[in-house]
């Protein structure tokens, strides 16, 4: 097991996922185990939606950032998500821990399909599967309207 590096892009990076100071964001960590990489994560009050449950959005927002760091951890690139196919089979409940896996499916020099379930208690929440692009730097700083901070560079494709 290898946990992943959260200050990859740098120790203030305002990742609303994974970053370490963001106030209102989820700040998840992630471990690589084998094929697969996993996070944890406790859902609270500020990630209600319906009385008690996950926002549904949310729930997106945190497989999708977990798929985001199997490319990190797998081919050392980022990408951005391009596609998604997805299935909120249970409500995810506020303070019940979320737990993630994702692995790779496949992957070419642009794309990456990616693979996650979400599950509390041992049970499916959400499943879902993902296709991102991998842009290389011109392209990137073209999306983005501005320049690639420096910590990001060596991540492009």
């Amino acid at each position: 097991m290898r946990e992943l590096d959260g200050t990859l892009f740098g120790p203030d990076q305002p990742c609303f996922g994974c970053g370490p100071i963001h106030s209102a964001g989820f700040r998840l960590r992630f471990v690589e185990e084998g094929e697969e990489v996993l996070t944890r994560f406790l859902p609270d009050d500020r990630y209600q939606g319906p009385p008690g449950l996950m926002h549904g959005g949310l729930v997106f927002t945190l497989a999708d950032e977990l798929a985001a760091w199997v490319i990190i951890a797998r081919l050392g690139k980022f990408g951005f998500t391009a596609r998604f196919q997805g299935k909120l089979s249970r409500p995810t409940r506020l303070g019940l821990e979320v737990t993630g896996r994702a692995r790779m499916v496949r992957a070419t020099t642009r794309t990456a399909e990616i693979e996650a379930v979400l599950s509390q208690e041992s049970s499916a929440v959400f499943s879902a599967r993902f296709t991102f692009v991998l842009l290389d730097k011109g392209a990137t700083e073209k999306l983005l309207g501005r320049a690639l901070p420096e910590e990001w560079q060596r991540f492009a494709r």
